[in-house]
């Protein structure tokens, strides 16, 4: 069996295999991009088990994560999510990945794409990160504190260093698999 982040070795099949296939791969589809987005933002005060456990629920009451689609969510579409059990029910959480499509349509159109925008932060080069233990590994960075800077400015809400960071984690805009992790390498570590 190959050694992995402790994080997925919880017996939950669900997070065994988010850590091998995705936690850490560089993702380049904006779609993507604002699924981890509006998942990132959910978790806020929970566990990512929690999140994970939710993403089917997420998937069909956020249009697939089409942005646009969610962009054109309004109070109905906000009634009618509070009170889906499928994701977590939260006003501020939901309001906030509507405005978040809203911003994220935003900067497609003034670059072309979401992807293009927030991988220029880094060049469109994931960071490797080199952490011996978990323990290691930080809740922000100074980059991802600048990321959500931007991201503010830019009208996004509900996305705070800490949840950039996560975000960066979730879609590889950095390696935080620890180096003994048979995924650090396979991402470039």
């Amino acid at each position: 069996m190959p050694q992995r982040c402790s994080w997925s070795l919880e017996n939950d099949p669900l997070m065994c295999a988010y850590h091998d296939r995705e936690w850490g791969v560089p993702l380049h589809d904006d779609r993507k991009l604002f699924e981890f987005l509006v998942l990132e933002s959910a978790q806020a005060g929970l566990s990512w088990r929690t999140i994970l456990n939710k993403r089917e629920g997420y998937r069909r009451a956020f249009a697939g994560f089409d942005p646009a689609a969610v962009a054109r969510f309004g109070p109905r579409e906000v009634e009618k999510l509070l009170g889906d059990a499928s994701i977590v029910r939260n006003r501020k959480k939901i309001e906030a990945a509507i405005v978040n499509a809203r911003a994220l349509l935003d900067i497609q159109d003034r670059h072309g794409s979401f992807d293009a925008w927030i991988w220029a932060f880094l060049d469109r080069i994931p960071l490797q990160n080199r952490w011996r233990t978990l323990d290691e590994l930080p809740a922000t960075t100074p980059l991802s504190a600048r990321i959500a800077k931007e991201l503010k400015r830019s009208g996004f809400c509900f996305l705070g260093p800490t949840t950039v960071y996560a975000h960066m984690q979730a879609t590889g805009m950095v390696n935080d698999h620890i180096v003994s992790c048979f995924r650090h390498a396979e991402l470039g570590g």
